[in-house]
């Protein structure tokens, strides 16, 4: 009889966020010795992650890293919550924002190709994917430089790491008010910063979809410029950021509120697990 207990076997799992199955037969191959278990799991591991590649990673965690003048904000996934709250993900998450941090990655692909000690962030995410038996993808990536910076990081379950995040670039010195900001771009989840950083494909888009729209309500002909307009900036109203209605008072608009307190928002980012 191999030489373990169930409590070396949850041990093992919760270290590694292995399988249960997986990790009692990696110890009975290895007799109990929990070295030689890791190493079991991580070959087998790396056999597996190719035919993982085809399965979705849902959930994750977001982390930030803060340097002089920059923000690198990432998104690690992977398949279960029980892997994104497992502590060796979690350390995982943290080597990847510092190694994606230092080298100002703004892409995934610039990401994975830093270097993260003696190999590439791309090889560790490899590696550590086959030992923790899922499929792990960072999935966004973004740098984001300004005179004043604000990260919020939002909890959607208190068991979890956290699943939105969001950097705010200002300039101005009320930090209050940009990390309120922030909050509410973690509610709102607009997609541009002003209402001129709305392509104008999208806008024409929309403007052609709610024509159509009104025109099948039997709107009269003659109003239907004017409604048709209203429509598309309450489009605008709902992708830019600053045209939103504030989250903690909605007779103002983001843009009033910065302006009060003295705040000018030059950029954001937002990421959500899965999304």
């Amino acid at each position: 009889m191999a030489n373990f207990t169930i409590a070396d076997i949850k041990a093992l799992r919760e270290q590694l966020g292995t399988g249960m199955v997986d990790t009692k037969k990696a110890l009975e191959e290895a007799d109990g010795d929990r070295e030689k278990a890791v190493e079991l799991l991580r070959l087998k591991g790396a056999k597996g992650n190719a035919k993982r590649a085809d399965r979705s990673t849902s959930e994750g965690l977001i982390v930030a890293r803060e340097q002089a003048g920059s923000v690198t904000i990432i998104e690690l996934a992977c398949e279960t919550d029980f892997v994104a709250k497992n502590e060796r993900f979690i350390a995982l998450a943290d080597k990847v924002a510092d190694a994606v941090a230092a080298a100002k990655a703004n892409t995934v692909d610039e990401a994975l190709s830093a270097a993260a000690g003696s190999q590439t962030v791309g090889v560790l995410i490899s590696e550590e994917a086959a030992i923790i038996g899922e499929k792990v993808e960072l999935r966004q990536v973004r740098t984001i430089s300004g005179d004043s910076l604000e990260v919020y990081l939002h909890r959607t379950s208190k068991d979890l790491p956290p699943q939105i995040g969001v950097v705010v670039a200002y300039t101005g010195g009320d930090a209050e008010t940009a990390r309120s900001i922030a909050q509410h771009i973690s509610f709102a989840n607009p997609s541009y910063l002003s209402r001129e950083d709305v392509p104008a494909a999208d806008v024409e888009k929309e403007r052609e979809i709610v024509t159509e729209i009104s025109r099948n309500e039997g709107k009269p002909e003659a109003a239907l410029p004017k409604i048709v307009e209203g429509r598309v900036s309450a489009f605008i109203k709902q992708v830019a950021l600053l045209e939103q209605d504030y989250a903690k008072d909605n007779k103002l608009s983001v843009a009033q509120v910065a302006k009060d307190a003295g705040i000018t928002v030059t950029d954001f980012a937002r990421f959500k697990v899965g999304a």
